[in-house]
């Protein structure tokens, strides 16, 4: 785990065109100061700096975090219970959950780039190289041919005889569309039976003569009731870790 998160973490340095350039510490900005002093920003720090605001868009679009984030809201909305679990929590589910699933592919990272790279014996575009072609499969293993098909006719390019001939432009929208989609599907699944118990309370009430009762205050029990009886959360992280492939 502490390997996955590492490779997540360096990943973003890795793909940077100037991380190439940052061993040599050239400096980017000099100041002097008074006395003399001089204050200067190398590369290196620069470049780490710029991967800390693209990690975050790494995270949230080339990994696992799209499908998880999404299924767990439409659950979330499903079950009626407004902001429980609180976003924050949903996140921090997501998150670990989505590292759950990339371990296997950020511990390749680790090993076979990021680790020779910071001995020394690996370059930085062999790394780069390496770490993309790692990454890059799990993609193209979640994503639909029809939407990889439908980006590479948009691009103006020929159907794609490997999959390592497909560019990053047009895998990063191919990918999120295609987990966009089966976000949606497992999330439609997961809304049926919550609907259904909606139905059955709602014509209860009506048949009662209860119309001015709120048929979501009454079917809440019951929904969470049903979700906490058939181990709920346990089959949606189960069903959601298992949807994945080139992962766990």
């Amino acid at each position: 785990m502490i390997r996955a998160v590492l490779a997540l973490a360096a990943l973003s340095l890795l793909m940077l065109p100037g991380a190439a350039l940052a061993q040599q510490g050239l400096p980017v900005l000099t100041l002097s100061g008074e006395g003399g002093t001089t204050y200067s920003l190398s590369l290196q720090i620069l470049a780490l700096m710029t991967a800390l605001t693209v990690l975050p868009s790494i995270v949230l679009g080339m990994t696992a975090f799209t499908r998880i984030i999404i299924v767990l809201s439409i659950l979330r909305q499903a079950m009626g219970t407004m902001q429980t679990p609180p976003n924050q929590v949903l996140i921090a589910i997501a998150l670990f959950l989505s590292f759950f699933v990339m371990q296997p592919v950020l511990t390749d990272i680790y090993d076979t780039a990021l680790s020779p790279y910071l001995d020394g014996t690996l370059g930085a575009e062999q790394a780069i190289t390496l770490a993309w072609d790692k990454l890059s499969g799990f993609m193209i293993a979640n994503t639909r041919q029809n939407d990889l098909l439908m980006f590479s006719e948009l691009a103006g390019h020929e159907p794609y005889a490997d999959p390592a001939q497909v560019p990053v432009s047009v895998l990063l929208p191919a990918y999120i569309t295609s987990e966009l989609k089966t976000a949606f599907q497992i999330g439609f699944l997961l809304f049926l039976p919550f609907l259904v118990i909606d139905m059955a309370i709602a014509s209860i009430l009506m048949a009662l003569g209860m119309m001015m009762l709120s048929p979501m205050i009454v079917s809440l029990p019951f929904k969470l009731l049903l979700f906490v009886l058939v181990d709920g959360w346990a089959l949606t992280m189960g069903s959601l870790a298992s949807s994945f492939a080139g992962g766990l």
